[in-house]
């Protein structure tokens, strides 16, 4: 739903700036939609050239309702030169460009909290709209009652006869089934489970005996045993709300990597944190995609390409040798599992009971 909307949203933006460039193409003194000054309109200084030297404003104002559709979308979605830098080197030398950052050479990137921003955007929209295969709805969870479990059975197996029928259509015209059959092996799976629940071999939800001594972190246990349909369902409409405080919740243990260090401060962590962040939510949409269109073999880039990442972003952040760029690797990949934790700790407690 959020990948149509967000579809919907670029779609009448895009259509309402061609439409006002029709409607209004010479508003102002030129032609171009530009009025051209001798003297910043902002601030009254006499212009010397493209910008003004005291504030800091273009010297030529767009005025036109095309201009401001183009603005937005510039603003939001940052299209302009920055992204086509930025991307190569957060993709292929992270390193180097969370260093060229805190150095403040800033001009030719996107900064790390704008860029951070839009691919959290982009990761939920994209994963939540091809995801499939799970209804989370929960009007349709199994609670662990036996109306709703056979309720669940019947609508897996009606699931299942759908999926076989459009197997076989397919096979009959020579086309491949990789896909189908990877999305029936789940179905057949899960039909499994519920019937050895509902049989007795298998323990119903709810009945483990899951606890903690930390209050949240079992509150959270309890929740996600006695229904993790519901629990998922949750995470899914919600994480995006929490996503900046993964930041937050990473810094402290990158910090505890230089715990020495008069060189690294907090700010360096952050930007760290950050760019590294960006990186993993484009991962994550790829993955999302691959899985999506067939190719279920492209979630093998979640056990290696991570790691690498972050080697080389820590090699060239912090000017590491190789041995301590790897042992900084193997406990920051401890770092990001219990990040990733107390983050869904976080969201559960704040999505309520």
């Amino acid at each position: 739903m959020t990948g149509d909307i967000g579809g919907e949203v670029l779609g009448d933006l895009t259509q309402s700036a061609l439409a006002a460039r029709a409607a209004e193409p010479a508003h102002g003194e030129g032609g171009d939609g530009h009025s051209h000054e001798s003297a910043c309109l902002n601030c009254g200084t006499v212009l010397i050239g493209s910008h003004c030297h005291s504030c800091g404003q273009a010297a030529h104002v767009h005025k036109t309702l095309g201009a401001f559709w183009h603005d937005l979308l510039h603003g939001v979605f940052h299209f302009e030169g920055k992204i086509w830098r930025t991307l190569p080197r957060l993709l292929f030398s992270p390193g180097r460009l969370t260093r060229e950052y805190i150095d403040g050479r800033r001009a030719s990137y996107v900064s790390p909290i704008a860029l951070f921003l839009f691919c959290v955007f982009l990761m939920f929209a994209v994963v939540k709209q091809v995801a499939g295969g799970i209804d989370l709805d929960p009007a349709k969870v199994v609670n662990g009652g036996t109306a709703n479990l056979e309720q669940g059975i019947k609508l897996t197996q009606t699931q299942l006869d759908k999926l076989h029928r459009e197997r076989a259509a397919l096979a009959a015209k020579g086309q491949p089934t990789a896909a189908l059959d990877q999305e029936i092996a789940s179905q057949v799976q899960a039909l499994d489970i519920m019937r050895e629940v509902k049989s007795g071999t298998s323990p119903a939800p709810g009945n483990g005996n899951v606890s903690s001594d930390i209050p949240a972190i079992d509150k959270a246990l309890k929740r996600f045993a006695a229904n993790p349909a519901l629990v998922l369902y949750q995470l899914q409409n919600n994480a995006y709300k929490y996503s900046w405080a993964l930041i937050p919740l990473s810094v402290p243990f990158v910090w505890l990597l230089f715990p020495f260090s008069r060189r690294y401060r907090l700010y360096d962590h952050t930007v760290f944190v950050t760019y590294s962040l960006c990186f993993m939510s484009l991962l994550a949409v790829v993955v999302a995609v691959g899985n999506a269109v067939g190719a279920p073999f492209i979630a093998a880039l979640v056990g290696i390409v991570p790691p690498l990442h972050m080697y080389k972003q820590l090699r060239g952040t912090y000017g590491l040798t190789r041995a301590g760029a790897f042992w900084r690797t193997a406990a920051l990949l401890v770092i990001a599992l219990t990040a990733l934790t107390l983050f869904t700790v976080l969201v559960l407690a704040e999505t309520g009971g």
